[in-house]
């Protein structure tokens, strides 16, 4: 028996330890020289037979071991019979997939992060002068803005508008060079963060131009004839911006869309030129009621082959002046009663000159790069950015509304009932401002991380989402009686916009994150992928063997790890280790159950949207876990964050495992599923949610005027105490606060007799020497601005505020058909 768990745990032990360490050939050489061996010495076979299995062993190392041999007898002909199962990929297909650059995703994906890198990467901070506009002319806007207004008129004020355009918000992304700011993606985020926890229709107003359209095109693709007459009239405001690209037909599969353009000869100023003759119909298309310039998105056709042989070129994008013949623009949707200008925009049988494509004539038909690329920045900026804001918003406003509101003679805020929601809002808020901050700086650094900035767009939505609606349930009636004094209606009614733009949630989880990343963070299989189209034979072996290796690397990293409750991973941080064992423990079984799905699902995995998404879900969770803890290492491991951090990576760790489990029980081959589940969970899967104990701390420590509260809402604007709204629950907070001794006292007094209950309580506790007149002026002070604070509005009539027209508003006057 002893002679037998010799022969088969030293070679395991050898097999698994070298392939921990990444020493896959070397693994299979010496744990099989060790069996071979154990199997002689034991002498259980004869002589012959050990020596026709030593030479084959033998055969095999060579084999696969002399790249020279390996590559025509192995890899060779797998590169055939993998060139008949990779599944075909189109050509808009294969720009979506190599938009952008590979970040922090890649660690993640490869079985074993660097945290170290992760940890010491440096965040840019904002310059003076971004911080002197963020001081000046931001909070100026802010002081502008009565939300409630805007929405009750369906507009934004026309002085807001312009002060807007004269202060240089639309140009915020434009090179100074140019005459716009020149902001970094740091000061860009800032800015929507903080317009956004005053105005959802001032954020968006702002974020769209400085988001994906012409002037971001322009930048990267113009001609410099294009960039000189455009960026400094778009830096302006003197020309306002909308890109057109969304259609009835083609949402979140643009490239069916039907918008064409024929190439053909013109009238342009009294002279024939080569140009485009265009027809669109495009909708949901942000600007456009006001637009003077239409970044436009078509097919383009060449039937007369006047710019080459191929006929049809693809999608490109153009400038298109708006008030050409033929188009129409002004009127406006309604999205969810934000009166953000948003609308439709039609053209038929629109000519414009050639050199109005963005880039010129070399960049016909690359339209759908150009905006991949920029999509791939882009996503990780605007709405991680209003998530925040509205986030912020929400913790500030539950924290203070908990904390002042009373029933059964106890502040809210101290019913589990309403702790459990606290502790959400609390986490996933310092979550999610972790993430945007770790985005923007990735972006800052001169990446353009298109899995990451997907991850960040539908997760920071979807967080928005939680922490805004836990934050309407704090509030309760307060929050569902619009009106100036009513603080989350915006945030709350423009939650469905951003879960739907940019890429609807749905789509990008179940269809962009992991179908991107399972390829281009990988570190195999784009090179696998690329070998086989090139028929390139040595590539294709180096790429194939390293996954292979790969593979097994990753298996006796999972189990040892899963085994060792992630013991075996190298420390790094001493107050983070803890959580960076367990991830490094996940990302290992993420790689495997990934290589897993791909080789046993094939060119079906793509359509495999629940599988898909559940990957998706693997993968967020542990970027948002790691810009967790970048957060907390970043701002000098506060003792104030360290509940909130650990409610959160509990939460984090636990969506993780949660995902991985739903992995393995719907993975289509069961087989394959039950061989990997001791594999990644050895021990079973027992992570479990933050506890109620961890939950409560965390509540308690959002409530009235605490560190945690301040902290996470740093970042967004604070009315005048004056102001119905949150300055003034603010000012009540500190109001409270303050008369929380006199308010013990009275209370002592009441209880044992001393001081009689009922309305004159407070003159009769002066009179009796309980509080001084100042104990009582404050409890009064205090008792009024409560009043107010949790009072909601009420109108004598209804038709005081009637329904915003869908084509109401500045849109009515500037909307025209030319």
């Amino acid at each position: 028996m002893l002679m037998f768990l010799l022969i088969v745990l030293v070679p395991l032990a050898a097999l698994l330890g070298f392939l921990y360490a990444g020493r896959g050939y070397l693994a299979w050489v010496v744990s099989g020289g060790l069996f071979l061996a154990l199997l002689g010495l034991a002498g259980w076979l004869p002589g012959g037979l050990l020596f026709v299995l030593a030479g084959l062993f033998v055969a095999t190392v060579v084999l696969f071991g002399v790249g020279a041999l390996r590559t025509p007898l192995v890899s060779r002909p797998l590169m055939g019979v993998m060139a008949g199962v990779l599944p075909q990929m189109s050509e808009t297909e294969r720009e979506a997939l190599e938009a952008g650059t590979v970040w922090w995703d890649g660690d993640l994906f490869s079985g074993d992060p660097d945290w170290r890198k992760l940890l010491d990467f440096e965040i840019q901070a904002l310059s003076p002068r971004e911080r002197e506009f963020l001081d000046g002319p931001v909070r100026e806007l802010c002081r502008m803005l009565d939300d409630w207004q805007v929405r009750r008129d369906g507009d934004l004020p026309d002085e807001v508008l312009e002060f807007i355009k004269a202060q240089g918000f639309m140009g915020m992304i434009i090179p100074e060079t140019f005459g716009g700011l020149g902001f970094s993606a740091a000061m860009n985020s800032a800015v929507v963060t903080i317009v956004a926890s005053r105005s959802v229709t001032a954020s968006v107003t702002i974020m769209v131009p400085n988001s994906l359209g012409p002037a971001e095109l322009l930048h990267l693709y113009g001609t410099q004839e294009q960039k000189d007459h455009y960026l400094p009239r778009l830096a302006r405001g003197e020309e306002l911006p909308c890109f057109a690209l969304t259609e009835p037909h083609a949402g979140s599969d643009a490239g069916s869309m039907r918008s064409r353009g024929v190439v053909c000869m013109g009238e342009w100023e009294g002279e024939e030129v080569l140009g485009i003759r265009l027809d669109w119909d495009k909708r949901y298309i942000t600007m456009s009621t006001i637009t003077t310039l239409i970044g436009l998105a078509f097919k383009l056709h060449d039937p007369d082959h006047l710019l080459g042989d191929v006929e049809d070129l693809g999608i490109t994008c153009a400038l298109v002046p708006a008030d050409l013949p033929g188009i129409e623009t002004g009127q406006r949707h309604d999205p969810m009663g934000v009166p953000f200008f948003n609308g439709p925009t039609r053209g038929k049988d629109v000519f414009v000159p050639i050199d109005f494509v963005i880039g010129g004539r070399a960049m016909c038909g690359k339209g759908w790069g150009m905006l991949m690329q920029c999509l791939s920045a882009g996503r990780g900026i605007s709405l991680p950015a209003l998530s925040v804001g509205a986030s912020q918003l929400a913790a500030r406003t539950a924290g203070a509304y908990a904390y002042v509101r009373e029933q059964f003679k106890l502040s809210i805020g101290r019913f589990e009932g309403i702790e459990e929601p606290l502790a959400r809002i609390a986490g996933m808020t310092y979550t999610l401002d972790a993430a945007r901050r770790l985005t923007h700086g990735a972006i800052d650094a001169g990446e353009k991380p298109a899995v990451v900035s997907a991850i960040l767009k539908a997760y920071s939505t979807e967080a928005m989402r939680k922490v805004v609606n836990d934050a309407m349930d704090v509030v309760g009636g307060s929050g569902i009686c619009r009106g100036p004094r009513n603080i989350l209606a915006g945030s709350y009614q423009a939650i469905p916009i951003g879960i739907t733009v940019e890429g609807a949630n749905i789509l990008t989880r179940t269809m962009i994150i992991y179908g991107q990343g399972a390829i281009r963070c990988h570190p195999w299989v784009q090179k696998e992928m690329a070998a086989v189209a090139a028929r390139d034979a040595s590539a294709f072996d180096r790429a194939f063997f390293g996954h292979v290796g790969f593979v097994f690397q990753g298996a006796a990293r999972s189990l040892l790890l899963g085994l060792s409750g992630g013991a075996l991973a190298a420390p790094v941080h001493p107050r983070l280790d803890p959580f960076l064992r367990q991830l490094t423990r996940y990302s290992a079984a993420y790689a495997l159950v990934s290589d897993a799905a791909m080789a046993t699902l094939g060119g079906t995995l793509k359509r495999k949207e629940k599988i898909n998404g559940r990957f998706a879900d693997a993968l967020a969770w542990m970027f948002l876990a790691s810009a967790t803890m970048k957060r907390f290492v970043d701002e000098g491991e506060p003792e104030r964050d360290r509940e909130v951090l650990q409610w959160s990576m509990e939460h984090a760790l636990y969506e993780v495992e949660r995902a991985l489990v739903g992995i393995l029980d719907n993975l289509p081959n069961r087989l394959a599923a039950a061989a990997l589940r001791p594999v990644v969970f050895p021990l079973g899967a027992r992570r479990r949610p933050p506890s109620d104990h961890l939950g409560g701390r965390v509540a308690r420590a959002l409530l009235g005027q605490s560190e945690l509260r301040e902290a996470l809402s740093r970042d967004i604007f604070v009315g005048p105490a004056d102001e119905p709204g949150l300055g003034h629950l603010d000012e009540t907070v500190r109001l409270q606060a303050h008369s929380e001794e006199a308010r013990k006292k009275l209370k002592e007094a009441l209880k044992s007799g001393r001081v009689p209950r009922g309305p004159e309580v407070l003159v009769h506790a002066v009179r009796e020497g309980v509080l001084r007149e100042e104990e009582a002026a404050a409890i009064r002070a205090a008792d009024e601005a409560r009043n107010e604070a949790i009072a909601v509005d009420s109108f004598g009539d209804v038709r005081t505020f009637p329904p915003r027209e869908p084509s109401g508003g500045r849109s009515a006057a500037a909307g025209r058909t030319a």
